[in-house]
């Protein structure tokens, strides 16, 4: 039994979107600082970097537990427990003295900024139907969207107005108005009989079945290594627009507004073809643009001069493509556990966050100031991406 959602159902996604927001916000608000950070601690870029890659590890890992937890108590106790860490580790970020302890309140940042996103996915399945959920999905993506345009326009003013430290102050801020709303705009969506247990055996056993799932690990691959291709270009944005692009902290507009407009497109897009395409359909159409894209900024990178045009505009289709396939791919995932669906989103978040963290602290610092590099690195995670889907899709025939 499934307890549909009662409040206007814009409240509803609006509130959801926003705690999706906080993952990218956390990420991409303090970018524009990081020559400043790296200034005031004395490290380097690489170090600096690893603040991005050290928060998407602990986010990754701490899914894993709020997942099986909002299975057994509820998606809001979760939501609201988590948010309270998330404004804590904020003012610890904003108040650190050194880089140490700068990382560790990072570190609590991801641990907590994760629950949210994880309940309100599995919020938005609990009170939808399949194509209802893809929709509504859908929909949260587009506002998600905003989050990777505004954030660093939004840190690159504070920065320039108050200092780094305020970009933190600003964090903690978010945290706590989006607690209020929880309270306020959200309602309990797992009914008392939908509950699971908390047991470890209990959750261990699920995890391992969903270890074991063929299709659900290809489709979350897929998902996670996509994503990765775009992830690139997001935590190697400082190199984009200081080493490739030379323009400063508060230009980092040209690069996310342009990426952004490319992911609403396809959310929306990804939202109005639901109810008429078959989903596969749609995450076809998604590769083929991620391909597209991909297979132009190699092209770019290797034959034409490096300009602000160049890099980006194949950067707004992948995102497009990306942003097309990602709702399907979620609620296709989620599927594979309708019993379960705060684990099966743990474990969908787990390789989506520990990918794009091996891309931040790995993989971009590997490629320094290569702009073929970039390029060449996109298109292997993309291929990997795309032989998951299809694999996925062989996996689905053998089935039936």
């Amino acid at each position: 039994m499934q307890i549909r959602n009662q409040l206007p159902n814009h409240w509803f996604i609006l509130t959801v979107a926003l705690l999706s927001m906080t993952g990218p916000f956390t990420i991409d608000t303090y970018l524009p600082s990081f020559p400043t950070i790296e200034a005031e601690f004395q490290i380097s870029r690489a170090l600096m970097s690893q603040t991005i890659g050290f928060y998407l590890v602990a986010a990754a890992f701490s899914t894993l537990f709020w997942g099986p937890l909002s299975d057994r108590i509820g998606r809001k106790s979760v939501i609201l427990t988590t948010l309270g860490l998330y404004l804590v580790a904020s003012l610890g970020c904003a108040i650190a003295s050194d880089y140490s302890s700068f990382l560790l309140f990072r570190i609590l940042q991801g641990m907590s900024a994760s629950g949210g996103m994880i309940a309100g996915r599995a919020m938005i399945r609990d009170a939808h139907d399949s194509h209802q959920a893809h929709r509504a999905l859908a929909y949260v993506m587009m506002l998600f969207g905003l989050a990777p345009a505004i954030a660093p326009i939004i840190g690159g003013w504070l920065h320039d107005a108050f200092g780094w430290r305020s970009v933190f102050y600003f964090l903690a801020l978010y945290g706590f108005i989006i607690f209020l709303m929880t309270v306020y705009f959200l309602q309990e969506t797992l009914a008392k009989a939908d509950q699971q247990s908390f047991h470890p055996l209990s959750v261990a056993k699920v995890y391992w079945r969903s270890l074991t799932h063929s299709r659900f690990l290809t489709l979350i691959l897929a998902l996670g290594t996509s994503f990765g291709g775009l992830f690139i270009y997001i935590a190697g944005s400082p190199t984009v627009i200081y080493d490739f692009l030379h323009l400063s902290s508060t230009d980092f507009g040209y690069q996310f507004v342009p990426m952004t407009a490319g992911i609403i497109a396809g959310s929306f897009t990804s939202g109005k073809l639901s109810h008429r395409w078959p989903t596969r359909h749609i995450v076809h159409l998604a590769f083929i643009a991620m391909t597209l894209a991909s297979l132009i900024s190699v092209s770019r990178a290797f034959w034409f001069e490096t300009t602000i045009t160049g890099v980006i505009a194949p950067q707004v289709l992948y995102a497009f493509g990306m942003a097309l396939s990602m709702p399907a791919l979620s609620i296709l995932a989620i599927d594979c556990f309708p019993h379960n669906r705060g684990l099966a989103s743990a474990v969908q978040s787990f390789i989506h966050i520990l990918f794009a963290a091996v891309v931040a602290s790995i993989i971009v610092p590997m490629l320094a100031t290569s702009i073929i590099g970039f390029a060449v690195a996109q298109l292997l995670c993309l291929t990997t991406a795309l032989a998951m889907w299809l694999w996925s899709g062989i996996i689905s025939t053998q089935n039936t």
